[in-house]
């Protein structure tokens, strides 16, 4: 993930540890997934072994992997963050620099 957004120029981690709160996010993702999965697994093979469960789980934790941690800076910037907002004097001064 770029430190700064290469479009305006804004600082992403506005403080240290900030994308910390990140982990939440993704675990929620995580538990979303192993549900859907889990019942989806149980409705489609019908089985009672646990490894059926446990191969499909993990198989899946570690394909979404990449995704959850994308996706839960993302969710985390743009809709749990209030005060990081786009603003045009970014740009602008951005701008000023590279003149």
């Amino acid at each position: 993930m770029h430190e700064h957004c290469p479009h305006c120029g804004l600082k992403f981690e506005v403080e240290p540890g900030y994308f910390y709160a990140a982990m939440y996010v993704s675990y929620a993702f995580s538990v979303a997934e192993v549900v859907t999965l889990g019942l989806t697994t149980a409705m489609l093979t019908k089985s009672e072994s646990p490894w059926v469960y446990v191969s499909v789980l993990f198989a899946a934790i570690l394909i979404f992997a990449p995704f959850n941690l994308r996706y839960s800076r993302l969710v985390l910037l743009h809709y749990l963050s209030p005060k990081i907002v786009y603003n045009p004097a970014y740009e602008e001064a951005r701008d000023k620099r590279l003149e």
